[in-house]
């Protein structure tokens, strides 16, 4: 028997208090984090995060409100885009001849 790691991959609503489950209003504070680095793209991400404080139970959390990916190049392949390069057809009849790799 596996077990999946990490739990859910569905989305928590950031607003839900962890301990009791009421939704809270409005965070507290808000902040913005810049990630140091790009992705193979070239775009940095940017994560709003927000702390909370539940008005039941007194627990407070942080959590990311919205993520952004902002600047560099978009994906290749994108909108309908062809990538160029040498085309190589290969007859199947020539692959009997060849002896497999030891």
């Amino acid at each position: 028997m596996s077990r999946r790691r990490g739990g859910s991959r569905r989305k928590k609503d950031p607003y839900v208090c962890p301990s009791c489950g009421t939704r809270v209003e409005e965070p507290e504070k808000t902040w913005t984090l810049i990630s140091p680095l790009p992705d193979k793209y070239g775009r940095i991400t940017m994560t709003i995060m927000a702390s909370f404080k539940c008005p039941s139970c007194g627990k407070s959390w942080n959590a990311a409100i919205h993520k952004e990916k902002v600047g560099g190049e978009e994906k290749p392949g994108a909108a309908g885009e062809k990538r160029e390069g040498e085309v190589i057809v290969i007859d199947p009849s020539e692959l009997d001849d060849v002896e497999p790799l030891t």
